[in-house]
């Protein structure tokens, strides 16, 4: 049999062809990029699957802002300040009912440190983050980015509960303020979800406002909420046209079931909150907040996302 007509033969169905030969990988700059291997990082180490890579991020926000000692003095240090100013000088005072103003102080720059995270953390620094590159870099990654979000969130409950924890300790420890135990702990709860609650607004700010203005913007929310809501001085004090608006903000109705939690409704009314209502009338405000917030931060990221793409 010739050549040719082997070669014919050979062409039947199941004859077995060579692959063809691979081209060998040429180096950077000659037109094609190098084909190198694949293969982990020697330093590499497995995530434990999804709750890992959740677990991981969290742990890396925590470092992060422990790494930042301005963080860890605006988030947990003026918080504390704060109340050895305007709380532990009114320790040993007590309302009608027997709460003592400190502890209702207490609550009330918990829930200015609680606004103060949620603004400027999710706010300012996310704008940051984003002006910088960093979302960006890691929509490039396989990490879903809601796992993002969710080590914020987190990050915002643990410090917000450290915050509290220290406030707590120096009310006890250098003014002997009396607090009740299980009013303490739900207020403390009230407290924690209200970081998460008020977290999409941050996102909103961050997602909306450019970078460079993000701190001026969140300055300019979050000083009027502070005050409108009665943070540092209660809402009865308040001139008479500041009192008609305070009850619609927002962070008024959050302050109002913290300290509702911190006190009976005798005590609520004689610190000087308007009109403590049912919990019902407080809850659905701040939801609805949280809601409204979240869409609009959706939207936001959205945006951004196709801004980068496009």
């Amino acid at each position: 049999m010739s050549t040719v007509e082997e070669g014919v033969n050979d062409r039947r169905p199941d004859a077995t062809l060579p692959e063809p030969a691979r081209p060998p990988a040429r180096a950077a700059g000659q037109g094609e990029p190098v084909d190198w291997p694949r293969r982990p990082s020697p330093e590499a180490s497995r995530t434990g699957g999804l709750v890992g890579v959740v677990l991981a991020q969290v742990l890396a926000e925590v470092r992060q802002g422990r790494r930042v000692p301005e963080f860890l003095v605006g988030v947990v240090g003026v918080p504390v300040l704060l109340y050895c100013m305007f709380g532990l000088p009114q320790a040993g005072k007590t309302l009608p009912e027997g709460t003592d103003v400190a502890a209702m102080m207490y609550a009330s720059i918990g829930c200015y440190g609680v606004v103060s995270l949620a603004i400027f953390t999710f706010g300012a620094d996310v704008a940051n983050e984003r002006g910088k590159g960093w979302l960006r870099r890691l929509r490039s990654t396989p990490m879903p980015m809601w796992v993002y979000f969710v080590g914020k969130f987190v990050m915002a409950a643990l410090f917000t509960l450290a915050m509290l924890v220290l406030m707590l300790a120096v009310a006890v420890l250098l003014a002997h303020v009396h607090f009740d135990a299980g009013r303490l702990v739900e207020a403390v709860g009230i407290l924690v979800v209200g970081a998460v609650a008020f977290s999409t607004m941050g996102f909103a700010l961050a997602f909306w406002t450019r970078p460079k203005a993000a701190s001026a913007v969140s300055n300019l929310v979050f000083l009027p909420l502070s005050f409108l809501s009665g943070f540092f001085f209660p809402v009865a004090s308040l001139p008479g046209i500041l009192q008609d608006i305070a009850p619609y903000m927002p962070t008024y109705h959050f302050g109002q079931l913290v300290w509702g939690a911190m006190a009976p409704d005798g005590d609520v009314a004689a610190f000087g909150v308007l009109s403590p209502g049912s919990t019902i009338s407080h809850v659905w405000p701040v939801l609805l907040t949280s809601v409204v917030f979240g869409v609009i931060a959706a939207l936001g990221y959205r945006r951004n996302v196709g801004e980068v793409s496009s």
